[in-house]
């Protein structure tokens, strides 16, 4: 089996010994070479590249980031040889995740341990006993995503943290709890909302604040504990959404609370929940943050989004 290693050299939780022993596992199982990212966006022409080669297995040693970066290569790549009708899980390269990142929501989320090095020991044995599943993806517009997608509020929280990291802060759940408190309070119009959801014969939801979209569950994770606005969400399902009617105190305070319920059940009036859902589209009355898989991508005042089912065959 020919496999590419993608690396994020600027991974937080690995070292180059580290790597080091990673490389010289997966090269017990299989016929490995290594490239390592050096800009923003590099994983996607990496993971494309090794496609279109024709290689069996990508593997990503990073965090969310790059697994999105690299999922986003291979569902553009057209790979050498393919029988008509092939589905993309068919023809491309199965992905296997070893968490590097602060958080590895995706990885987590197909029951991988939080630790690279017990994350790595499943791999092993998954590629050993050719155990795998196919999975359905989310795209917004023309880039595809994993886990989760923002429009508003966590994705203006994200960017903040972005910001922080830059200037040398560590990722940490006590740092997002600060940024989304000030967000929340110092920078949010929370009395505008502006959002519109519109679905194919369906009556438009207007004047939405804030949505949450997940293509699986969890959402995220504070440290261990999972935070679940749409625990129905599925790999295996269309896309699930909740939106904040309003971002009023009491009950923003109280649908938060909520997420962290046994089990989640995120209502009430001010909540708009919807699952499965195969498209829809937000509309801003103006630009709003947005953020696909944890990673800020600016602002935008309109987002298409779809279901792609049966997208990609993972190792787990």
């Amino acid at each position: 089996m020919q496999a590419v290693l993608v690396v994020n050299p600027k991974a937080t939780t690995t070292s180059e010994r580290s790597r080091d022993v990673l490389v010289r596992a997966l090269r017990s199982e299989v016929d490995l070479s290594v490239r390592y990212t050096r800009r923003r966006g590099h994983a996607v022409d990496l993971a494309r590249e090794a496609a279109e080669e024709g290689v069996d297995l990508v593997v990503t040693l990073g965090g969310d980031g790059t697994v999105n970066e690299v999922v986003n290569g291979l569902m553009g790549a057209e790979p050498p040889t393919f029988r008509t009708g092939d589905t993309s899980a068919e023809r491309l390269p199965a992905l296997a995740t070893v968490p590097g990142g602060s958080t590895n929501v995706f990885a987590r989320a197909l029951g991988l341990p939080r630790e690279w090095p017990e994350g790595t020991s499943m791999i092993l044995e998954g590629l050993r006993l050719g155990r795998s599943r196919t999975i359905g993806l989310g795209r917004a517009d023309d880039r595809y995503f994993t886990f989760c997608a923002g429009f508003g509020i966590d994705a203006a929280v994200i960017h903040r943290v972005e910001r922080a990291r830059r200037q040398g802060r560590v990722s940490t759940p006590a740092l997002y709890l600060r940024s989304t408190v000030s967000q929340y309070f110092l920078a949010s119009d929370r009395r505008h909302p502006s959002i519109t959801l519109e679905r194919p014969g369906e009556t438009a939801e207007a004047e939405l604040a804030t949505v949450i979209v997940q293509n699986t569950a969890p959402w995220t994770y504070l440290g261990e504990r999972e935070i679940n606005p749409n625990p129905g969400a599925s790999f295996d399902l269309g896309l699930d959404v909740l939106a904040m009617r309003q971002l009023r105190v009491a009950s923003t305070a109280r649908t938060v609370a909520q997420f962290f319920t046994q089990p989640p059940d995120p209502h009430g009036r001010q909540a708009l929940r919807l699952h499965d859902v195969p498209e829809f589209t937000l509309l801003s009355a103006r630009p709003l943050a947005f953020q696909l898989d944890g990673d800020y991508l600016g602002e935008r005042e309109k987002v298409r989004f779809a279901s792609i089912p049966a997208a990609l065959r993972v190792i787990c």
